[in-house]
């Protein structure tokens, strides 16, 4: 399932093109005005490296990876050390990035409408979407958690795609992978680099 939502987030990230020098911004404008710069990473005549180095750069700049690894490790981030805390956020971005920048080739520009907008609370906004139907695929609701607690560069944090959670998809995953090592980290650590090497 985590994989099937990553390669969806793919998708989703390589349209996401923000200029991190933009003014303050509403977020519904934010993933709107974003979705709608997709041309230049998964249409035009790009390598599938080119490809895959474009959207790591793009989600490097409107992705909160820090953020999104906190999350995903859980409770577990209380125990761990200063080192380990390093180690593992050099991994998870790793991982993070790799994770669906190696499954764009394949897809050509989709097409995103933005219906709605919630918002929460001063930090964060739900912005509400559909990922317009294909021959190849139905249409598929997603909801963007806006971090928007710096007006002026708004972050996603998650992607709620047909009611599913990535973000906790993904920490429920982590979590397993400690809990059948007794807890061990490591082997989570061992996980990540084993997926980033291969």
């Amino acid at each position: 399932m985590i994989k099937k939502l990553l390669t969806i987030f793919a998708i989703l990230i390589s349209i996401t093109n923000f200029n991190s020098t933009s003014y303050s911004i509403e977020a519904d404008v934010f993933v709107q005005s974003t979705v709608n710069r997709a041309a230049s990473t998964l249409g035009g005549n790009l390598t599938k490296e080119q490809r895959v180095e474009e959207l790591k750069k793009i989600a490097k700049e409107t992705v909160d990876i820090y953020g999104v690894g906190m999350y995903s490790l859980g409770a577990t981030r209380k125990s761990l050390t200063k080192e380990q805390l390093k180690t593992y956020n050099q991994v998870f971005e790793n991982y993070f990035l790799k994770s669906f920048a190696d499954r764009l080739a394949e897809y050509s520009n989709p097409i995103i409408e933005v219906n709605s907008k919630e918002k929460l609370n001063e930090n964060y906004t739900i912005v509400s979407s559909t990922l317009v139907a294909t021959d190849k695929r139905p249409e598929i609701k997603i909801e963007w958690r806006i971090y928007t607690k710096n007006p002026d560069k708004p972050l996603i944090r998650d992607l709620i795609i047909e009611g599913l959670s990535l973000a906790r998809t993904q920490k429920e995953e982590f979590s397993s992978i400690i809990q059948s090592a007794d807890g061990d980290v490591n082997a989570l650590f061992a996980n990540l680099k084993n997926f980033s090497n291969k």
